[in-house]
């Protein structure tokens, strides 16, 4: 079991990223959620087995086409007991 919280900067908000994050998290079967931030950047809290964790993150250097990712910062976090992965904020 692997948990990471991962903050993607760029052109990330208004190009429907935590609607693709979602999707691309469940596909994987990890969950946790994900947020838009005040300073425009996505965080999210992901859990689950470690290669879908760090499928999911690899997914977050590009995101969905209309996405500019400019950075992807990750690090460890402690697993939440997360059953779902869910948009919030």
């Amino acid at each position: 079991m692997a948990a990471v919280s991962v903050r993607v900067t760029g052109r990330v908000q208004g190009v429907a990223f935590r609607w693709h994050t979602e999707v691309e998290a469940r596909r994987l079967g990890v969950t946790g959620w994900v947020r838009n931030e005040v300073d425009g950047s996505v965080l999210l809290h992901v859990e689950g087995d470690e290669v879908a964790v760090d499928d999911l993150v690899a997914w977050c250097h590009h995101g969905p086409p209309s996405a500019r990712v400019e950075h992807v910062a990750v690090r460890e976090a402690a697993p939440t007991g997360a059953t779902s992965f869910t948009t919030t904020g």
